[in-house]
């Protein structure tokens, strides 16, 4: 492919609804719930994907004018595309959502139950830059209740794809309102985006904020009580 045509291909990309990425910029975009997602995303294999994201890493790091043939950078194309598939992005893969047993809530514990202080990693895709955080999740018991480790992997299974941070309270929100069969879901999330403070405007002081309250949650008194609950 030569040069004008790979100059073509981004102009033709660099649309979003008639409006060029330029216009936009650094700002902020979120155009759904849903990861967006090819409908062949999984027409490769995990080996053939990670075989090609190799090459392709390797193009760009020959690019920039690194060494390859350094003992130092001739085996990160491998790495880089074993941990994209197998870690930071594996969330990608519905194969991965963990799998969640519900149980009867014998304890009658009718209060909200909190898991707090969720330490998760993930990625901005707007520039493929870490977002570092903790999410906080409560629900009360529609009669059910799921063991406590699996609050903490379904936040791991979203984050570990590239996201923004609203899109990921939400998809941790729906995904517990799913499997707990209930309205009575609380997510708060307060990360750090990488893309902020180690480029562009480089603040390294400021974090996000985000919230979903849904049901018996969405009420003065309940958050009043789950705010007291996080402090």
């Amino acid at each position: 492919m030569n040069l004008e045509t790979l100059d073509a291909k981004k102009k033709n990309k660099n649309k979003l609804n008639g409006i060029s990425h330029e216009t936009i910029g650094d700002d902020h975009l979120y155009t759904g719930l849903e990861t967006p997602m090819r409908k062949d995303a999984f027409k490769l294999t995990d080996k053939e994907k990670k075989e090609k994201i190799s090459l392709l890493f390797e193009e760009i790091m020959h690019v920039m004018g690194l060494d390859l043939t350094d003992d130092s950078l001739k085996g990160t194309p491998d790495r880089v595309a074993k941990m994209y598939i197998d870690e930071i992005f594996s969330g990608l893969n519905p194969a991965n959502k963990p799998q969640v047993a519900l149980f009867e809530n014998k304890y009658q514990y009718n209060q909200m139950l909190v898991e707090k202080d969720i330490t998760f990693y993930s990625n901005c895709e707007h520039h493929f830059v870490p977002i570092i955080g903790k999410a906080h999740v409560a629900y009360i018991s529609s009669g059910k209740v799921i063991g406590l480790s699996k609050l903490n992997r379904i936040v791991q299974y979203y984050a570990k794809r590239p996201q923004v941070q609203e899109r990921l309270t939400n998809q941790i929100a729906e995904a517990l309102k799913d499997i707990l069969e209930t309205e009575d879901v609380a997510v708060i999330i307060d990360a750090k985006h990488l893309c902020v403070s180690s480029r562009g405007i480089k603040d390294d002081t400021s974090s996000t904020v985000t919230v979903y309250y849904g049901g018996k949650f969405n009420t003065t008194e309940k958050i009043t009580e789950l705010q007291n609950y996080l402090k």
